[in-house]
């Protein structure tokens, strides 16, 4: 069990754009941003996702074979999160779709943040 996931962003206020428009289209919102950090929780509820410099001081940089998977309410969220994420500096690592592809089930969206984290979203059918 998770209890919150903290991603390490080279420039935080740079990646807001990008997260805002991910977390955005599968029903979270940004919680706040201060001193660096930014959290994003369900709406109406506490962050639990946190974008933050890393502690050691060190620049971010993505973890190889580290991926991080958002559920989404819907096919239609899924694809607007890839959207998104991709119009707001964000790279492509698979297009949505199902996974695998001649199975239903598992609908998914694969991208990288502007510091080159991957992240998933996706939405069980």
């Amino acid at each position: 069990m998770i209890g919150y996931v903290t991603i390490g962003a080279l420039d935080t206020e740079a990646a807001l754009p990008f997260y805002d428009a991910l977390f955005g289209a599968i029903g979270g919102k940004r919680a706040f941003f201060d001193n660096g950090w930014a959290g994003y929780g369900p709406d109406g509820s506490d962050a639990n996702v946190y974008i933050c410099p890393p502690h050691d001081g060190q620049p971010a940089r993505a973890g190889n074979g580290v991926m991080f998977a958002f559920p989404a309410p819907s096919k239609a969220a899924v694809d607007a999160a890839y959207a998104g994420a991709l119009a707001n500096g964000g790279a492509d690592e698979g297009a949505p779709g199902n996974r695998p592809p001649e199975k239903e089930g598992f609908y998914g969206a694969y991208m990288r943040d502007p510091t080159g984290n991957k992240l998933c979203v996706f939405a069980k059918s």
